[in-house]
Protein backbone atom coordinates (compact mmCIF):
# COMPACT_ATOMS: atom_id res chain seq x y z
CA UNK A 1 0.00 0.00 0.00
CA UNK A 2 2.78 2.73 0.97
CA UNK A 3 6.45 2.25 0.43
CA UNK A 4 9.00 5.01 0.90
CA UNK A 5 12.54 4.62 0.21
CA UNK A 6 15.34 6.93 1.22
CA UNK A 7 13.02 9.83 2.10
CA UNK A 8 15.20 13.19 3.08
CA UNK A 9 13.28 16.71 4.00
CA UNK A 10 15.61 19.45 5.10
CA UNK A 11 14.47 22.97 6.18
CA UNK A 12 17.22 25.39 5.55
CA UNK A 13 20.26 24.24 7.11
CA UNK A 14 18.37 22.12 9.52
CA UNK A 15 17.92 18.58 8.00
CA UNK A 16 14.82 16.96 9.46
CA UNK A 17 14.48 13.67 7.69
CA UNK A 18 17.39 11.93 6.84
CA UNK A 19 16.39 8.65 5.45
CA UNK A 20 13.43 7.16 5.98
CA UNK A 21 12.48 3.74 4.52
CA UNK A 22 9.23 2.18 5.36
CA UNK A 23 6.22 -0.18 4.40
CA UNK A 24 2.68 -0.60 5.28
CA UNK A 25 0.38 -3.32 3.93
CA UNK A 26 -3.59 -2.57 2.96
CA UNK A 27 -5.34 -2.53 6.04
CA UNK A 28 -3.00 -1.95 8.44
CA UNK A 29 -3.03 0.31 11.16
CA UNK A 30 0.88 1.90 12.20
CA UNK A 31 1.53 4.43 14.84
CA UNK A 32 4.55 6.82 14.54
CA UNK A 33 6.00 7.76 17.73
CA UNK A 34 8.94 10.15 18.68
CA UNK A 35 9.98 13.37 20.55
CA UNK A 36 9.05 17.02 19.30
CA UNK A 37 10.59 17.95 16.15
CA UNK A 38 11.84 14.53 15.56
CA UNK A 39 9.69 14.61 12.11
CA UNK A 40 6.48 12.76 12.52
CA UNK A 41 4.63 15.42 10.88
CA UNK A 42 6.54 16.18 8.47
CA UNK A 43 6.54 12.40 7.59
CA UNK A 44 3.06 12.62 7.43
CA UNK A 45 2.71 15.96 5.15
CA UNK A 46 5.32 14.57 2.60
CA UNK A 47 2.93 10.93 2.54
CA UNK A 48 -0.33 13.23 2.16
CA UNK A 49 1.78 15.36 -0.84
CA UNK A 50 1.17 18.25 1.20
CA UNK A 51 5.11 18.87 0.87
CA UNK A 52 7.44 17.54 -1.22
CA UNK A 53 10.36 15.34 -0.07
CA UNK A 54 14.08 16.25 -0.97
CA UNK A 55 15.31 12.91 -2.06
CA UNK A 56 13.85 9.70 -2.39
CA UNK A 57 10.76 7.74 -3.52
CA UNK A 58 7.08 7.02 -1.85
CA UNK A 59 4.83 4.71 -3.77
CA UNK A 60 1.16 4.46 -2.21
CA UNK A 61 -1.54 2.15 -3.51
CA UNK A 62 1.01 1.35 -7.07
CA UNK A 63 1.49 4.79 -7.93
CA UNK A 64 4.77 6.77 -7.44
CA UNK A 65 3.71 10.16 -6.18
CA UNK A 66 7.07 12.07 -6.15
CA UNK A 67 7.19 12.03 -10.05
CA UNK A 68 3.97 13.73 -9.76
CA UNK A 69 3.09 17.06 -10.97
CA UNK A 70 1.11 19.93 -8.94
CA UNK A 71 -2.10 19.21 -10.59
CA UNK A 72 -2.22 15.48 -10.35
CA UNK A 73 -1.22 15.13 -7.13
CA UNK A 74 -3.67 17.41 -5.75
CA UNK A 75 -6.23 14.86 -7.77
CA UNK A 76 -4.62 11.76 -6.57
CA UNK A 77 -4.63 13.07 -3.05
CA UNK A 78 -8.39 14.22 -2.75
CA UNK A 79 -9.18 10.38 -4.20
CA UNK A 80 -6.90 8.51 -2.47
CA UNK A 81 -6.06 10.34 0.73
CA UNK A 82 -7.80 10.87 3.92
CA UNK A 83 -6.94 13.31 6.58
CA UNK A 84 -7.62 13.39 10.20
CA UNK A 85 -6.30 17.06 11.86
CA UNK A 86 -6.00 17.56 15.57
CA UNK A 87 -8.35 20.45 15.55
CA UNK A 88 -10.72 19.02 13.18
CA UNK A 89 -10.08 21.72 10.18
CA UNK A 90 -14.22 21.59 9.81
CA UNK A 91 -15.53 24.53 7.76
CA UNK A 92 -17.41 26.54 10.50
CA UNK A 93 -20.02 27.90 7.95
CA UNK A 94 -21.14 24.19 6.95
CA UNK A 95 -22.75 21.68 8.53
CA UNK A 96 -21.66 18.46 9.74
CA UNK A 97 -23.02 17.38 6.19
CA UNK A 98 -21.94 19.31 4.04
CA UNK A 99 -18.58 19.08 5.73
CA UNK A 100 -18.25 15.60 4.84
CA UNK A 101 -19.68 15.84 1.68
CA UNK A 102 -16.65 18.57 0.27
CA UNK A 103 -14.28 16.68 -0.60
CA UNK A 104 -16.77 14.52 -2.59
CA UNK A 105 -18.15 17.69 -4.45
CA UNK A 106 -14.48 18.26 -5.13
CA UNK A 107 -13.92 14.82 -6.74
CA UNK A 108 -16.64 15.74 -9.21
CA UNK A 109 -18.57 12.61 -7.72
CA UNK A 110 -22.41 12.17 -8.35
CA UNK A 111 -23.65 14.53 -5.50
CA UNK A 112 -26.55 11.64 -4.89
CA UNK A 113 -23.62 9.35 -4.31
CA UNK A 114 -21.85 11.30 -2.22
CA UNK A 115 -24.84 12.43 -0.40
CA UNK A 116 -25.75 8.79 0.18
CA UNK A 117 -22.13 8.39 1.60
CA UNK A 118 -22.21 10.77 3.75
CA UNK A 119 -25.42 9.61 5.47
CA UNK A 120 -24.30 6.35 5.81
CA UNK A 121 -20.89 7.23 7.05
CA UNK A 122 -22.63 9.71 9.90
CA UNK A 123 -25.06 7.03 10.66
CA UNK A 124 -22.09 4.70 11.57
CA UNK A 125 -20.03 7.35 13.54
CA UNK A 126 -23.33 8.05 15.31
CA UNK A 127 -24.05 10.78 13.86
CA UNK A 128 -27.63 10.73 12.27
CA UNK A 129 -29.23 13.09 14.28
CA UNK A 130 -26.48 15.53 14.25
CA UNK A 131 -25.78 16.15 10.95
CA UNK A 132 -27.41 19.00 9.81
CA UNK A 133 -25.61 20.98 13.06
CA UNK A 134 -22.84 23.46 12.26
CA UNK A 135 -19.64 22.73 14.25
CA UNK A 136 -19.70 25.33 16.88
CA UNK A 137 -22.81 23.29 18.03
CA UNK A 138 -21.25 19.84 18.36
CA UNK A 139 -18.84 18.42 20.97
CA UNK A 140 -15.26 17.59 20.34
CA UNK A 141 -15.82 14.33 20.02
CA UNK A 142 -18.40 15.22 17.85
CA UNK A 143 -16.44 17.19 15.32
CA UNK A 144 -13.48 14.90 15.25
CA UNK A 145 -16.03 12.00 14.58
CA UNK A 146 -17.14 14.36 11.61
CA UNK A 147 -13.71 15.35 10.28
CA UNK A 148 -13.10 11.02 10.44
CA UNK A 149 -16.33 10.87 7.84
CA UNK A 150 -14.93 13.39 5.84
CA UNK A 151 -11.70 11.60 5.37
CA UNK A 152 -13.52 8.71 4.52
CA UNK A 153 -16.25 9.86 2.11
CA UNK A 154 -13.96 9.41 -1.28
CA UNK A 155 -13.17 6.23 -0.09
CA UNK A 156 -9.40 6.71 0.50
CA UNK A 157 -6.73 4.40 0.27
CA UNK A 158 -5.08 5.62 3.55
CA UNK A 159 -6.26 7.56 5.87
CA UNK A 160 -3.31 10.04 7.56
CA UNK A 161 -3.90 11.23 11.10
CA UNK A 162 -1.91 13.52 12.72
CA UNK A 163 -2.17 14.21 16.83
CA UNK A 164 -6.17 12.98 15.80
CA UNK A 165 -6.78 12.86 19.93
CA UNK A 166 -4.77 15.39 21.16
CA UNK A 167 -7.63 17.62 21.35
CA UNK A 168 -10.25 15.43 23.26
CA UNK A 169 -10.39 14.22 26.94
CA UNK A 170 -9.68 10.72 27.81
CA UNK A 171 -13.05 9.90 27.02
CA UNK A 172 -13.52 11.05 23.96
CA UNK A 173 -9.91 9.83 23.22
CA UNK A 174 -10.52 5.95 23.69
CA UNK A 175 -13.54 6.29 21.81
CA UNK A 176 -11.98 7.73 18.36
CA UNK A 177 -9.15 4.45 18.75
CA UNK A 178 -11.82 2.29 19.19
CA UNK A 179 -13.52 3.84 16.21
CA UNK A 180 -10.03 3.44 13.97
CA UNK A 181 -10.08 -0.10 14.45
CA UNK A 182 -13.69 -0.38 13.83
CA UNK A 183 -13.34 1.30 10.64
CA UNK A 184 -10.36 -0.92 9.57
CA UNK A 185 -12.72 -4.13 10.33
CA UNK A 186 -15.56 -2.31 8.50
CA UNK A 187 -13.96 -1.11 5.58
CA UNK A 188 -10.39 -2.19 5.21
CA UNK A 189 -8.68 1.25 5.29
CA UNK A 190 -5.28 1.61 5.92
CA UNK A 191 -3.96 4.35 8.92
CA UNK A 192 -1.19 5.91 9.63
CA UNK A 193 -1.20 7.78 12.85
CA UNK A 194 1.20 10.19 14.56
CA UNK A 195 0.53 10.59 18.41
CA UNK A 196 2.25 11.30 21.51
CA UNK A 197 -0.84 9.36 23.06
CA UNK A 198 0.79 6.14 24.13
CA UNK A 199 -2.28 3.71 24.68
CA UNK A 200 -2.79 4.31 21.04
CA UNK A 201 0.49 3.98 19.56
CA UNK A 202 0.94 0.82 21.14
CA UNK A 203 -3.00 -0.63 20.42
CA UNK A 204 -1.65 -0.50 16.39
CA UNK A 205 -0.37 -3.34 14.24
CA UNK A 206 2.90 -1.20 14.44
CA UNK A 207 4.50 0.95 16.40
CA UNK A 208 7.81 3.43 14.32
CA UNK A 209 9.76 5.18 16.79
CA UNK A 210 10.99 8.33 14.62
CA UNK A 211 14.88 9.59 16.30
CA UNK A 212 17.08 11.82 14.74
CA UNK A 213 15.11 12.10 11.56
CA UNK A 214 15.49 7.99 10.79
CA UNK A 215 12.95 5.27 11.94
CA UNK A 216 14.62 3.38 14.59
Amino acid sequence: MITTNGITKSYNNLQVLKGINLSIAKGEIVSIVGASGAGKTTLLQILGTLDKADGGTIIINEKEITKMKQKELADFRNKHIGFVFQFHQLLPEFTAFENVCLPGWISKSSKTEVAERAKKLLTYLNLSDRMHHNPAELSGGEQQRVAVARALINNPSVVLADEPSGNLDSHHALELHDLFFSLRNEFNQTFVIVTHNEELANRADRKLTIRDGVIV
